[in-house]
């Protein structure tokens, strides 16, 4: 398996309203029917958001951005989407938002427990 590439910094302009949104990467307009869906999610520490944005057209796409920026492929393997997203977890960052958790007990996988929970917390677009 290959490991992703990192992703590029690109400026990023979302105007939504309640079943329509209008996406600009660096200032081109994406097509309205080829988006189907976005998660931006802004952890303030690890600094850039980052944004996922869920394809007609996957293959199709030509993508540029001022956030992280991931293309989720509807095709792809769920295992594969998660381990994605894992990979692109700042550990540093992760480990701070674990330890500084209201619930982090004092057992012995503690912290374990609270790295997992903010992980599943991140992973629903809660609380980074």
């Amino acid at each position: 398996m290959t490991a992703p590439t990192e992703p590029t910094a690109h400026g990023v302009r979302i105007d939504a309203s309640p079943g329509h949104a209008s996406i600009s990467i660096d200032g081109t307009l994406l097509p309205a029917d080829q988006v189907v869906g976005y998660e931006l999610q802004h952890d303030i520490i690890a600094g850039l958001p980052m944004l996922v944005l869920h394809t007609r057209q996957p293959e199709g796409a030509v993508w540029e951005g001022l956030a992280r920026v991931a293309v989720a492929d509807p095709q792809q393997d769920l295992g594969e989407q998660i381990a994605a997203f894992i990979h692109g977890i700042n550990p540093a960052a992760v480990q701070g938002a674990a330890l500084g958790r209201d619930d982090l007990g004092n057992e012995k996988t503690s912290v374990t427990e609270a790295i997992l929970q903010t992980i599943a917390d991140w992973a629903r677009g809660r609380g980074a």
